[in-house]
């Protein structure tokens, strides 16, 4: 290194010294990191979840995301959410709180822009049909799925599997595999993602169902929580037509939902005054809404379920796409000489049924479906029937 290098680097800040002045004392410091799962060099001017935050965004699983349900399909119209918008706004929105309670922005957004990364095509739905085609190979989740992805399925580096993300960031996608019963809780950063994440959805699921009229604007105005954002905008704004007040509404819930996030998480750091980050993992800080919000949300939630989620056209489009996974589970399970290679390697050490469930899950929507045509619907090319048979 020429000494001009070295008068560069040595003068520019390090991690610790950018931090300190910015988070919080109960913020997740970079130094305090318990480094990566296999030992790496540290980045001259890149902190650890920064880099975290690079390796997800970088990878092939998040792009994919583009091309996978949130909750409505491509064949329902262009306007609603894919998995990967969806995983956009609550790393907006989760960057909002981080920020404002002066938490670890960097770690925030890896977790957030993380969260999803394991749904396989067509949403819920197709996590459902993969959960029931591996029941006896110890079920699918789109968390578990997401570990395996950046502990073992995507190549970026020569000299280990996966991404090598940071023990925080790991820790906290185990946190997501099972709530019920951790070591500790969570760090405040993955509390943020979390409640980012409840608030984008009630959000923009609300958004969409009208969009898509679905549900109109008048039914849910039957829920407290819509009808309250609704007063308070035509409070402000009372000449507004029925697009442009969806709007508003949407955007009144997002901006009471986080305001009301802050209010209760700041009162309960300023009572406990955690020392740091481990201290404030102690004291049962929570980040969310309060008593009388989580009520309202879980009445919007409930209307959702039933009158969204369970509408008869999102019904008919998910019961389609099942079957269609399950005819390609059976399929492959057959036929494992037509799976990559790099998922007849992965059977060796998982087992086919798993193998063929974590290929299904990292597909598209749109890739799943031309793997359908080509191996489940055209005989001239050694496909499969309708019932999982090949076709010579």
């Amino acid at each position: 290194m020429s000494s001009d290098d070295t008068r560069v680097w040595s003068g520019m800040q390090t991690i610790a010294e950018r931090e300190a002045p910015i988070l919080a004392p109960y913020a997740m410091h970079s130094v305090d990191s318990k480094g990566r799962e296999h030992d790496e060099q540290e980045h001259r001017y890149r902190g650890p979840y920064q880099r975290d935050r690079d390796r997800v965004l970088h990878s092939t699983a998040y792009r994919r995301l583009s091309y996978k349900t949130q909750v409505f399909t491509g064949e329902m119209g262009d306007y609603h959410r894919t998995r990967l918008t969806h995983t956009m706004e609550v790393a907006s929105i989760a960057r909002t709180i981080g920020r404002a309670l002066r938490l670890n922005e960097d770690l925030v957004e890896a977790l957030a822009l993380l969260h999803d990364i394991g749904h396989p095509p067509y949403g819920h739905a197709g996590e459902d049909t993969l959960d029931e085609c591996l029941s006896d190979a110890g079920g699918f989740s789109h968390n578990e799925f997401a570990m395996s992805l950046v502990r073992h399925l995507e190549v970026r580096f020569h000299e280990f599997p996966g991404l090598n993300l940071t023990q925080e960031v790991l820790e906290s996608q185990q946190y997501r595999i099972d709530k019920s019963s951790p070591a500790a809780a969570p760090l405040l950063e993955t509390q943020v993602v979390d409640a980012a994440d409840s608030i984008t959805y009630d959000a923009h699921d609300t958004d969409d169902a009208v969009a898509l009229r679905l549900v109109p604007l008048d039914e849910l105005l039957q829920n407290q929580l819509i009808s309250e954002a609704d007063r308070r905008v035509r409070r402000s704004s009372s000449a507004l037509d029925a697009e442009a007040r969806r709007r508003a509404i949407v955007h009144e819930m997002i901006n009471w939902q986080v305001s009301d996030a802050l209010r209760e998480s700041v009162k309960s750091l300023q009572a406990a005054a955690p020392a740091d980050a481990q201290d404030a993992r102690k004291c049962g800080i929570s980040i969310g809404p309060g008593s009388e919000l989580a009520e309202m949300k879980r009445e919007l939630e409930s209307f959702l379920f039933e009158r969204v989620y369970r509408h008869h056209d999102v019904i008919r489009v998910r019961g389609v796409a099942q079957q269609q996974l399950r005819e390609m589970y059976a399929g492959f399970v057959d036929r494992s000489d037509l799976l990559p290679q790099k998922f007849q390697d992965r059977a060796e050490s998982v087992g086919l049924p798993r193998a063929v469930g974590e290929y299904l899950a990292g597909m598209t929507d749109r890739f799943c479906g031309q793997q359908f045509e080509r191996y489940f619907t055209v005989p001239s090319t050694g496909g499969f029937s309708a019932g999982g048979q090949l076709l010579e």
